[in-house]
C-alpha cells in the first residue's frame, strides 16, 4: 500500500531575507515528520520582482534544501527566484531526500505584477514520481490554466504553490477544488500567509483535496497535514473512469 504523509507550511515569509525565512522553517518543522514538507512560492524571498537584487546565484535555496531533506530524511519542495546563464526563473524544486532533485520552471508568468518582464517562463509540463506516486508541479498563477495542469492519465496528484492574495482568494479556492475534481487526483494548494513587501496582506487559505471535492486536512499551528493513500485514488478513478472520456488535444508552447 502506497501512502504519502505530506507536511505543509503556512509561512509568513519574511521579505528579502533568504537566511531568516531559512531558520523560520526549521522551527516551524523541528517536530514533524513527514514524507514531503511543503513550502510556498519563493518561500525564501517572498514574490519579488527584484529579482537582480534577490536571485539565487549560487544555489543558496537549493543548498538549503538538500541539507534540510537530509535532516529530515524526506523530501522537500517548494519554489525560488532563480538565475541562471542571464535569465530568471521562477523555479520549483523537488528535492529528494538523498540529495537529488528535479525541478519546473514556473510556465505562466503573472503579467499582472509585471512577472512576465522580469522572469522567463518555462517551457516544460514536470512530473516527478515519489514513493510510488506520479506528482505534478505547479506554481500560483498556472491554476488558471486547466489545459497545462489537465490529467492525461500521467498523474496522481498535483502540488500547487502559491503567494496568491487575500483580494483575490476566493478564485484560488475555487479553481483548487476544481482542478482536483477535473483531473482525479490528489491536490495540494499551498498559499504563504502575512503581509509582504508590497503591502499585500495574505490569509490562511492553504487547501488539500480528494478527487471528490472532499477537503482532506489536518491542522496545527502553521503547519497543513495530509495523507493520501494510492489504493483509495485508484478505487475511486475504477468506480468513476471519467478520464478516460476526456478530450484529446496537443499543447504547444506559444512563446
Amino acid at each position: 500500500m502506497s501512502i504519502l504523509r505530506i507536511a505543509g507550511l503556512n509561512l509568513d515569509i519574511v521579505w528579502k531575507n533568504k537566511e531568516q525565512n531559512f531558520r523560520n522553517i526549521e522551527q516551524e518543522f523541528s517536530d514533524t515528520k513527514a514524507d514531503i514538507f511543503l513550502l510556498p512560492e519563493m518561500f525564501s524571498t517572498g514574490f519579488c520582482m527584484e529579482a537582480e537584487e534577490v536571485a539565487d546565484r549560487n544555489m543558496e535555496t537549493l543548498t538549503w534544501m538538500k541539507s534540510f531533506a537530509k535532516s529530515k530524511n524526506s523530501a522537500v519542495a517548494g519554489s525560488a527566484s532563480v538565475e541562471e546563464d542571464g535569465k530568471f526563473f521562477n523555479r520549483f524544486y523537488f528535492v529528494f531526500p538523498d540529495g537529488s532533485f528535479e525541478y519546473y520552471n514556473k510556465r505562466h508568468l503573472f503579467s499582472y505584477s509585471g512577472e512576465d518582464k522580469i522572469y522567463t517562463a518555462g517551457t516544460e509540463r514536470k512530473i516527478i514520481e515519489y514513493k510510488g506516486f506520479k506528482i505534478l508541479l505547479q506554481v500560483c498563477f498556472d491554476l488558471r490554466f486547466p489545459v497545462f495542469s489537465r490529467n492525461q492519465d500521467d498523474y496522481d496528484a498535483v502540488l500547487y504553490v502559491a503567494n496568491w492574495p487575500k483580494s483575490r482568494v476566493e478564485a484560488w479556492k475555487s479553481l483548487l477544488k476544481a482542478r482536483s475534481i477535473e483531473n482525479q487526483a490528489f491536490l495540494f494548494g499551498l498559499n504563504r500567509i502575512g503581509t509582504d513587501g508590497y503591502n499585500l496582506e495574505y490569509e490562511e487559505s492553504s487547501l488539500v483535496y480528494f478527487p471528490d471535492g472532499q477537503e482532506i486536512s489536518d491542522r496545527k499551528n502553521n503547519i497543513i497535514y495530509s495523507e493520501w493513500n494510492l489504493e483509495e485514488l485508484k478505487e475511486f478513478r475504477s468506480k468513476f473512469p471519467f478520464l478516460t472520456e476526456r478530450d484529446g488535444f496537443e499543447l504547444k508552447n506559444s512563446n
